[in-house]
């Protein structure tokens, strides 16, 4: 049975990212695998310290990888340790610099292999944006091909601090069959070990289907390939 799936909004690792507590007792890790590749061009080792404060007041280690290139993501030694955790956390930053440097390597793999046997999977923003197919642009709002492993669904990261005029034109541009979630900073839309989607953090998701407002319920499941749908141009 595959592990918890948590999609966090933005605002990662700081007051009000309650869901923290909850996704380290369901990994039954001591340690979080934190990888700060979409930072790579934004102070990456700030980024695991940021993670280490946090996850230490929470009783729990962090580990940083520092996956920040295509020959990183490439390397299997890499790949291995993100296989063995069972807490990984993919961090902020670039959506575009994120797929770039893991779509088809071995270090994307890695992590849907360790979630599909039980281990808990987060991305935050570029991180939860970049797990679902298609993934938003945040440049214009627009859709582009993901990593896969959430098809049917895009995520809006940092809802909060979208125009109600560009997530307007983010749901009318969004085919038949894709539902979007706007997710707010230290927000989660989480998928549990039993397949139920729910949410918990500060702010509300919003969920759009077929161009208007639609419950979890609308929410897909999640296939078990983690292959992108070719039909969206990257």
């Amino acid at each position: 049975m595959s592990g918890a799936l948590a999609l966090v909004g933005g605002g990662e690792w700081t007051e009000g990212c309650t869901f923290d507590r909850a996704l380290i007792e369901a990994s039954g890790a001591e340690e979080v695998l934190v990888l700060p590749t979409a930072a790579a061009y934004e102070h990456p080792g700030r980024v695991v310290e940021s993670a280490e404060r946090w996850f230490g007041e929470l009783g729990a280690s962090v580990r940083g990888l520092m996956v920040l290139g295509r020959a990183d993501a490439l390397d299997d030694a890499n790949a291995a340790v993100v296989r063995e955790a069972s807490f990984v956390y993919l961090s902020g930053g670039s959506p575009m610099l994120l797929r770039s440097v893991l779509k088809d390597s071995p270090v994307w793999e890695a992590p849907v292999d360790a979630w599909r046997r039980g281990a808990v999977l987060a991305g935050a923003a570029a991180g939860a944006d970049v797990l679902c197919d298609p993934m938003v642009d945040p440049r214009g709002g627009a859709f582009t091909v993901g990593l896969g492993l959430v098809p049917g669904l895009a995520v809006i990261p940092r809802y909060n601090l979208w125009s109600h005029e560009k997530a307007h034109r983010t749901v009318q541009l969004a085919p038949s069959g894709l539902v979007v979630a706007g997710v707010p900073q230290r927000t989660a839309l989480i998928r549990d070990a039993d397949g139920s989607w729910r949410t918990e953090g500060e702010g509300e998701v919003a969920v759009f289907a077929e161009g208007g407002e639609a419950s979890l319920e609308a929410l897909p499941s999640i296939a078990e390939s983690s292959r992108a749908d070719d039909g969206y141009a990257g």
